[in-house]
């Protein structure tokens, strides 16, 4: 059975599309932490983000790297941070979290409640970044 994640890809699901390319999609976090939280997935369905092959790890660090870096432009953070979960969802993926402090991390923290329009205007915001 496809996951959320795949119907996203597939276009059954809306997202807030911030990247993508033949690997890998990147779209904004519905729950986020900090206004340009991201997610990073593969397209290939894989539970757990050390069963990717070595090169498909490689390869979406790279691609995780171009929309960090778009992120901290749309949205001056002092870093951007990275989290790899995957309890809450079973494919493999990373949380691009622009932070002011390490406490931006915290998955614990109440989650932003963002519009429909907020949303668009994040991801238009990163989208314009990638290079």
């Amino acid at each position: 059975m496809a996951t959320i994640f795949s119907k996203i890809v597939a276009g059954e699901i809306p997202s807030y599309k911030v990247a993508e390319d033949e690997q890998f999609y990147a779209f904004l976090d519905i729950n986020p932490l900090t206004k340009g939280h991201t997610l990073v997935i593969p397209k290939r369905e894989v539970d757990y983000f050390f069963d990717l092959e070595d090169d498909e790890i490689a390869a979406m660090q790279v691609f995780a790297k171009k929309v960090a870096t778009a992120i901290k432009k749309a949205f001056p953070c002092i870093k951007v941070g990275q989290a790899v979960l995957g309890l809450e969802v079973p494919h493999a993926h990373i949380h691009l979290v622009p932070m002011q402090s390490e406490k931006d991390m915290l998955f614990t923290n109440p989650k932003l409640k963002l519009t429909a329009e907020e949303f668009k205007e994040i991801a238009n915001r990163i989208n314009k970044e990638i290079a």
